[in-house]
């Protein structure tokens, strides 16, 4: 069956949802998803980013949807016209829902590991407003430790429950989930019981915010000051297939591989994320590459840079020799001033 959104049309099977759709499209008609994850079964339907306008159900029925619906759990319909990007009403909509996840998240940016590869920042810096209406003090939770590896940071999280699906679904037993309800909800362990399955670090992978976060790296640097390498190990556990993130010769940490939405391509165990950071212990494929625009590929190696070339008079640019030693810190006499005369000279007065 056929679907159009925003006046591209693509052929999709049944039961292809319109998130699924747009994202076979690419581009800028991709909604944004703060809790859909595709390789997670149940996911979706709760932060509503991800908004969009059905100006025509069907063929056979071509009248319009009423209200916006979330794309991430609407099936498609052949003959459906879906307004994204192109929508104001769309527009609006996502701005008010990026308003509402914001009301009582902290702007910790600047000290938060997550900065850097936060989908809420990407969607704040699209969908943002430079004032908030929120007067009410914002929820606050103390850290918590919820395994010997990862730290819950309750004020960040918007209950997107993704890591509550990982738990669910990757291991055997789960030991955290959603406690109490409406605005004092929280994620957090069933009677401070500790979480320490072999497949917990993915936890933090799937976390679109910087809630949950690898004790192990915490503070360590910036991602954008990371070197990303894809590499591989032989694993009885795990596809032993990661992200080496290094800083010179150093690892200093180790994630699964993500596509360009973020999504975690095969899950890890914890020992290749956590007991592996030597570098002999990997095959590395070589750097990883991003599809995606966001602080860490801005000028990344990885990237083709062209030569800047500046027109303008031949020389200009040199400097006299004089200057040039001016604004060279590693040539200048300490012993001298400014003006070239040495500091205890008769001409210095």
């Amino acid at each position: 069956m056929k679907v159009t959104i925003d006046g591209q049309e693509i052929e999709v099977a049944a039961g292809t949802t319109i998130l699924q759709a747009a994202r076979m499209i690419g581009g800028e008609v991709v909604p944004p998803a703060m809790c859909y994850y595709s390789k997670l079964e149940g996911s979706g339907g709760k932060c509503r980013c991800c908004l969009v306008d059905v100006t025509k159900g069907s063929d056979n029925d071509p009248r319009p949807m009423p209200k916006l619906v979330a794309s991430c759990v609407t099936g498609c319909q052949d003959g459906m016209e879906i307004a994204s990007k192109a929508s104001p009403r769309v527009q609006e909509a996502r701005d008010a829902v990026t308003e509402f996840l914001l009301i009582n998240h902290p702007l910790d940016c600047p000290v938060c590991d997550q900065a850097g590869e936060c989908d809420l920042q990407d969607l704040s810096f699209e969908h943002g407003k430079l004032q908030h209406r929120f007067i009410e003090e914002k929820r606050v939770f103390e850290p918590e430790d919820i395994g010997d590896k990862i730290q819950l940071h309750m004020n960040r999280c918007i209950l997107c429950q993704r890591c509550v699906l990982v738990a669910d679904q990757l291991t055997d037993h789960r030991v955290h989930g959603i406690l109490s309800r409406a605005d004092h909800s929280q994620i957090s362990t069933c009677v401070s019981a500790a979480i320490d399955n072999d497949f917990s670090g993915n936890m933090i992978d799937v976390c679109p915010v910087g809630a949950l976060t690898d004790k192990t790296f915490r503070f360590k640097s910036r991602v954008w000051f990371n070197k990303p390498y894809n590499a591989h190990r032989d694993c009885d556990k795990c596809c032993g297939k990661t992200t080496l993130w290094m800083f010179g010769n150093e690892i200093q940490r180790v994630t699964a591989r993500k596509d360009i939405y973020h999504e975690v391509e095969e899950f890890i165990c914890n020992t290749c994320r956590y007991d592996h950071k030597d570098v002999a212990d990997w095959v590395i494929e070589g750097p990883r590459k991003f599809d995606k625009d966001s602080v860490i590929n801005q000028n990344n190696y990885t990237r083709k840079l062209d030569k800047v070339i500046i027109n303008t008079e031949e020389g200009i640019l040199e400097g006299r020799p004089r200057d040039r030693k001016k604004i060279s810190m590693v040539e200048i006499d300490y012993n001298e001033k400014i003006d070239g005369n040495p500091v205890n000279s008769k001409n210095n007065g």
